[in-house]
């Protein structure tokens, strides 16, 4: 039997991005061996650096070169000198916005040997449901009177029946496979259409979902519950505002978002989903490899998961347990002084033990 080969592109992006994707590549490859299944891997420079020289992040046939391959791997965007805003939408957006990438899916979980910022941590298990491409993150709006003293800045924030709902139905789908519980970040009490909307959609769904447990929590109170307790919340839905909060929030709680992992997903596989750590390209650490590599270890077992091999991205979860477990793999962001080279070549001899 041939051994599967899997086309997925790769976009190491700025800054740690370029030192965290080559470790994950390497952490995956051993996993793949294990399992009996390969990558082929594409590797495309776009990112800041390509702007800065030429004025786009990426090509313009780049969506276009990004729709045949199976899976897109990314490590960070961002760097000095380019606006946040002209990265974000300059790349990562468009990627989301044309293949459909309407769930941002971001698993929190505090391991036992990495150190939370809560005082008396319980236990940490959750997932973020985030809408991932409407909502407060849209386009339309403007500016007007730009610097008078009457200016003037307007954002419509956008929410679809089909784009609410359909993120709304995942999550329902992730609390069924999980405990069964679901909490919807809302605030309906001060943003008077869009929240209530929200609302409506959520009851709709629950209202096909009777096992399921739903609560509905204003943005706020649900922030000051992550904090105070943690152990209470298993799966969160959230708009594309709301959730973005919430699963950098959940991260730091469970001790750092440099382990945090993400995925942007087509769930109809109609077209590639992509997947990307929660954390940024850091550009103060950049260059000095001390980069955690685990939030885009994690990410790597995320991908798996979405091409079929449960049992690999299982081994790829053991082995991040493991490493962390032993102190002397926690990289500066955990309070340690490993190396990024460390903690992959730890990766990489717990895969082969597992």
């Amino acid at each position: 039997m041939d051994e599967v080969i899997h086309d997925i592109a790769v976009i190491p992006g700025d800054g740690i991005g370029n030192e965290v994707v080559p470790a994950a590549r390497r952490v995956l490859e051993a996993v793949g061996a294990r399992h009996g299944f390969g990558f082929r891997w594409t590797d495309y420079d776009w990112g800041c650096e390509r702007y800065l020289e030429t004025g786009a992040m990426m090509p313009d046939d780049g969506l276009d070169r990004l729709r045949a391959h199976e899976a897109i791997f990314l490590g960070a965007v961002g760097a000095p000198g380019v606006p946040d805003h002209v990265s974000l939408w300059g790349l990562l957006i468009p990627i989301r916005r044309t293949f459909e990438q309407y769930v941002n899916l971001r698993p929190i979980r505090l391991f036992d040997a990495v150190h939370s910022p809560l005082a008396q941590p319980p236990r940490i298990d959750l997932v973020v449901v985030r809408e991932n491409v409407e909502g407060e993150y849209s386009e339309v709006g403007g500016r007007l009177y730009a610097g008078q003293e009457g200016e003037l800045a307007a954002q419509l924030a956008v929410f679809t029946r089909r784009g609410t709902e359909r993120v709304v139905r995942y999550a329902f789908a992730r609390a069924a496979e999980r405990s069964g519980r679901l909490v919807s970040a809302t605030k309906s009490n001060g943003i008077i259409h869009t929240m209530p909307f929200w609302d409506e959609v959520v009851d709709g769904v629950a209202a096909e979902h009777p096992d399921i447990e739903v609560e509905r929590v204003l943005i706020d109170a649900l922030c000051a519950r992550v904090v105070s307790r943690p152990e209470s919340l298993d799966v969160i839905v959230g708009s594309n505002l709301f959730g973005d909060i919430l699963s950098d929030l959940t991260a730091a709680v469970a001790g750092s978002i440099g382990i945090a992992p993400a995925a942007n997903l087509n769930p109809e596989r109609d077209h590639p989903s992509m997947f990307e750590p929660v954390h940024g390209s850091a550009p103060d650490i950049a260059g000095q490899g001390i980069a955690n590599p685990i939030g885009q270890v994690w990410t790597g077992a995320l991908m798996l998961e979405h091409l079929g091999h449960a049992e690999a991205a299982a081994a790829v979860h053991r082995a991040v347990e493991r490493v962390l477990d032993d102190r002397v793999n926690h990289t500066p962001d955990l309070g340690g002084r490993a190396t990024t080279e460390q903690v992959t070549v730890a990766l990489e001899v717990a895969i082969g033990q597992a």
